[in-house]
C-alpha cells in the first residue's frame, strides 16, 4: 500500500442531488484514494475540517464505465466513493454549507 498523508487522501467532494439532499442527516460524500482504508478517510476528515467528528464512513469501490470512440474500445477510471457520517454533536462542514 501508498503511504497516504492525510492531505492526500481525499480528493474531491461529491456535488450530487442525492448527496446534497443526504447533508441533512449530516452525510457527506467524497472522491477519496484508491488505496485509502475506512481509518484514514475518517482520520483525514477530522484532520481538515476543525470541529468534524466522524461516527462512521461507509466506502464504494466504482468499476470504470466502457467507452467508444469510434472503432477504439476503453474504460474510464476506476474510483472510490466515501459517504461520511458525523456524529450529532459535530460541526457543519464548510464547503458544502455555501451550495
Amino acid at each position: 500500500m501508498a503511504d497516504l498523508k492525510y492531505y492526500d487522501v481525499i480528493l474531491k467532494p461529491i456535488v450530487t442531488e442525492k448527496s446534497m439532499n443526504s447533508m441533512s442527516e449530516k452525510k457527506y460524500t467524497f472522491s477519496v484514494h484508491p488505496d485509502a482504508t475506512k481509518n484514514q478517510i475518517k482520520e483525514a476528515v477530522e484532520k481538515m475540517f476543525t470541529g468534524a467528528k466522524v461516527a462512521k464512513v461507509n466506502t464504494m469501490n466504482l468499476e470504470g464505465k466502457n467507452r467508444r470512440r469510434g472503432n477504439n474500445v476503453g474504460k474510464t477510471s476506476k474510483i472510490k466513493k466515501a459517504i461520511v457520517q458525523l456524529t450529532a454533536d459535530s460541526a457543519e462542514i464548510e464547503i458544502f454549507s455555501g451550495l
